[in-house]
């Protein structure tokens, strides 16, 4: 009897503390005797459904439920939410903002046979596009559709070239290479041409992957189709190198440059302890935020100096980034340092134009770097032998790791569900460890995103011994 009570009182305690869904928790705490501490309803971000410009669509019980095939199906109405912000602190103000669970859902819009898909890559390489391509085309299968066809080289491509049939079959192997099997370009976006281009094709669900630049553009697209009255869903998967941007868990691709440029970090770990007073700069991905320096710093472990955009570089005073280096030379006899190709650029002028996608051109740090860190020592009256290492798109060039890999499955599976559902105006993300659909709205709004100097650099400083 009183074991019976025991296990009786703890899994009582266990249905007390186990975690809820966001909807389940506000039904909880809105019943009557939660009055006093009632909490405002989550803030849904809703993403636009084709049915609300297309008023004669009726929707279809899902193939793959009928089936048999999908053993969970996410609710559409009421919504599965997750929230975004999971911090909180006790009587802080604020709205419990929610976004929409990615999933398959029970019915959907569209026959099998009356999809006409196109997937196109936008913007620079990134571990996991072709995951991502071979991702979408054997969900799509799943689905009975078998109508996929890729665009080559961008945006320009969707009016200016030849589409290539995408199968299972024909993709199969593409996820053990790097880059993209379609192409990639920046530029080129046209907003009628390529609208055009799509009604003249029949192509009806357009997948574009993308940074925020992409985004802003597949957005337009589908405001382009909703105004006239087409049922075209456009859906994004986010994508960058750098990991900046908002609002997702991370980028795909992102750990496997990390693990790329630890490789680099430890290769200039080598140079500069097999020469004396050796010094090694090198230099990583990163324009406008830190995300690729800080993590490789933090997992090679070898580093003395993180130099990153969103703080200054100091060349003068105690928290001379100088005097640091010369202090660890004395100790160590060699010193490493990494700095993201966006860090210090008010130290070297302005820049030399832009690219296609309007991205201002940096001078080289790294280069300024070598030649200041020896003009330093000489001053000191001291040697040093400077190293520079770029390894520019090397790591971004190859095939995604395991752990990318996998996440690739999961955008490429979430973006066909939405799209298959009926949902456009959306991309594909990560969000609190959570599948969900993002409207592109808001990953236009919040990128592109900067790196927190909060806990993260405090790790840095404790791992470099760099002055904050």
């Amino acid at each position: 009897l009183a074991q019976g009570r025991f296990l009786s009182a703890m899994f009582g305690a266990a249905r007390r503390f186990a975690p809820v869904s966001a909807a389940v928790a506000a039904a909880r705490l809105a019943s009557p005797g939660c009055a006093e501490e009632r909490p405002m309803k989550p803030e849904l971000a809703e993403v636009p459904h084709i049915s609300e410009w297309c008023k004669h669509l009726k929707p279809i019980v899902n193939p793959m439920v009928a089936r048999g095939q999908l053993p969970e199906v996410v609710s559409v109405s009421p919504p599965e939410m997750i929230l975004r912000d999971i911090v909180r602190v006790d009587g802080a103000p604020g709205k419990f903002r929610a976004l929409r669970r990615g999933g398959a859902a029970q019915l959907v819009m569209w026959e099998p046979d009356e999809v006409r898909a196109a997937i196109v890559t936008c913007g620079g390489l990134s571990p996991g596009l072709n995951n991502v391509i071979r991702g979408l085309v054997n969900t799509l299968s799943q689905y009975g559709v078998t109508r996929v066809f890729g665009i080559p080289f961008g945006y320009k491509g969707i009016y200016g070239a030849d589409y290539r049939p995408l199968t299972p079959q024909n993709v199969s192997l593409i996820h053990h290479e790097g880059g993209t099997t379609l192409g990639a370009s920046r530029g080129g976006f046209d907003q009628d041409k390529i609208m055009d281009a799509l009604e003249a094709r029949g192509i009806n669900q357009l997948y574009v992957v993308g940074g925020d630049g992409t985004h802003r553009g597949a957005y337009k697209l589908h405001q382009e189709a909703q105004r006239r009255g087409l049922k075209i869903s456009v859906i994004g998967i986010p994508k960058t190198v750098d990991n900046d941007i908002g609002l997702i868990d991370r980028s795909f691709g992102f750990k496997t440059c990390i693990e790329e440029a630890t490789k680099v970090i430890e290769c200039a770990r080598v140079e500069a302890s097999s020469a004396p007073n050796g010094v090694c700069v090198v230099k990583l991905m990163g324009r406008d935020s830190g995300f690729i320096a800080t993590h490789a710093t933090l997992a090679a472990r070898d580093v003395d100096l993180c130099l990153v955009p969103e703080v200054p570089i100091v060349t003068e005073g105690p928290k001379s980034i100088f005097r640091h280096l010369r202090s660890v030379v004395n100790r160590n006899s060699s010193a490493v340092v990494v700095v993201a190709e966006g860090a210090g650029q008010d130290l070297l002028g302005a820049g030399d134009g832009a690219d296609e996608s309007g991205n201002k051109r940096y001078k080289d740090i790294g280069k300024w770097l070598k030649d200041a860190i020896t003009k330093d020592f000489k001053a000191h009256g001291l040697e040093a032998n400077v190293r520079y290492i770029d390894p520019s798109y090397i790591i971004r060039s190859v095939a995604a790791n395991a752990d990318d890999s996998e996440y690739c499955i999961l955008l490429a599976q979430t973006a066909v569900h939405g799209a298959m559902a009926g949902f456009s105006g959306f991309s594909a993300g990560l969000v609190n460890n959570r599948s969900v659909m993002i409207p592109m709205t808001l990953i236009g709004e919040s990128s592109p995103r900067k790196l927190r100097l909060g806990r993260r650099w405090g790790r840095i400083a404790d791992t470099t011994g760099q002055p904050l």
